[in-house]
């Protein structure tokens, strides 16, 4: 889980958009979309065929 503590000064807007960078970079929004709904191993398939391509 990450945290982001406040530092003196620093506005919480600022906290707020590192605490966004951390999760992002840890990916954690990516897995919380991937589990929302079931996929089909076909769709699994596709989907990582799909991002190696990207990559």
């Amino acid at each position: 889980m990450p945290k982001v503590i406040l530092r003196k000064g620093e506005s919480v807007e600022k906290a707020l958009k590192r605490l966004k960078k951390k999760i992002d970079k840890e990916g954690i929004m990516k897995q919380v979309k991937q589990h929302r709904h079931y996929e089909k191993p076909s769709q699994k398939r596709r989907r990582k065929m799909k991002d190696a391509k990207k990559r």
